[in-house]
């Protein structure tokens, strides 16, 4: 570990903290910075301003910093339990599952269901999404408890996520061109759909998850050096395995259906992390990948906000502009890939 190493944390924090303040005062909607602090801290003076910073801007980059972490976090563990480097948080199928799950839904509006699925409002789309997400979970948990090889684990989980996304392309060949633009805006991902009615849902899983990742900082320095060595530590390898895919997964999925699928993010963090910080060990690793991953999903929520004939970018869109170049550095990196 770098000496300089408590130096870097600070930054970081400093940084993170900056980045959610911009983000509340970026936008599309003409707001001076004077009219954003005191509909923050007080009262504006007009309703408007104050229902745009506190109930839209305020919970968007909480929503931000909730994905950031949670994406990137994921695709720590996934890196880690698998040992590739080019592993991520929706390697095991979980977001497309939720995509299936949306896909499903758009299906609905030409059913007698539809009344029903109506009357949730925009929590259908959620629901459709975790229960699409909690599908494929309990076939690679299932998976999990009967397999010891962790390569056969992640090639199943990519045909699992292969098959539900071939059936999405079949669903959006029959579905109506107003459900599939639905479907299709879905896809794009969007930061600023979580309101603060929702918000305890979001956390709900997302809290204990991460939680629990720092308990396991022990057994994942230890899965470093390969699951035989690991095992001859003393750890339970198919009972870490299976907490680790667990929290991954849950995560992930609940993250994709309040937020849509963000790629990207949880690729490429954990290799900055590693790069910052000059060090594998998870102890250092897993604080600056939570922090990077806030920043940089409140830097692109930022760059999304950019007025482009009034419009605001995908944040799926902008997220891939930085971690599409990454990619091609770690493949670079990684001759042997």
């Amino acid at each position: 570990m770098r000496k300089n190493s408590s130096l870097l944390f600070i930054l970081l924090i400093g940084l993170v903290i900056a980045a959610f303040i911009a983000d509340l005062f970026t936008g599309n909607a003409p707001i001076s910075l004077q009219e954003a602090w005191a509909a923050l801290v007080g009262s504006s003076g007009d309703a408007i301003v104050d229902e745009i910073i506190r109930n839209y801007r305020f919970p968007k980059a909480v929503t931000a910093v909730v994905a950031g972490i949670s994406l990137s976090a994921s695709g720590l563990l996934m890196q880690t339990l698998f040992r590739n480097p080019l592993a991520g948080p929706d390697v095991l199928g979980v977001s497309a599952g939720a995509g299936l799950g949306v896909a499903l839904l758009t299906l609905l509006s030409g059913t007698v269901v539809y009344p029903f699925v109506s009357s949730l409002g925009g929590m259908a789309q959620v629901i459709a999404a975790i229960a699409g997400a909690g599908l494929v979970l309990f076939l690679i948990l299932g998976v999990s408890a009967r397999i010891k090889d962790s390569v056969t684990i992640l090639v199943l989980g990519m045909i699992f996520g292969y098959v539900a996304s071939a059936v999405v392309t079949v669903l959006q060949s029959f579905a109506d061109p107003d459900s599939l633009k639905v479907f299709v805006t879905w896809t794009f991902g969007s930061l600023g759909s979580v309101t603060w009615n929702k918000m305890p849902l979001l956390l709900a899983p997302v809290i204990p998850g991460i939680a629990m990742v720092f308990f396991l900082i022990k057994p994942l320095n230890s899965l470093l050096l390969g699951e035989h060595y690991a095992a001859s530590t003393g750890l339970n390898i198919k009972r870490t395995r299976f907490i680790i895919i667990a929290i991954a997964a849950i995560v992930t999925g609940t993250v994709t259906a309040f937020t849509g699928p963000i790629a990207f993010v949880g690729v490429v963090i954990p290799h900055f992390a590693r790069s910052l910080f000059g060090t594998v060990n998870h102890r250092t690793v897993l604080p600056a990948t939570l922090l990077l991953g806030s920043l940089l999903m409140l830097v692109c929520d930022i760059l999304s906000q950019v007025p482009i004939a009034n419009r605001t970018l995908p944040i799926n869109a902008v997220t891939a502009l930085f971690g599409a170049p990454m990619i091609v550095w770690i493949v670079l990196k990684r001759k042997r890939l």
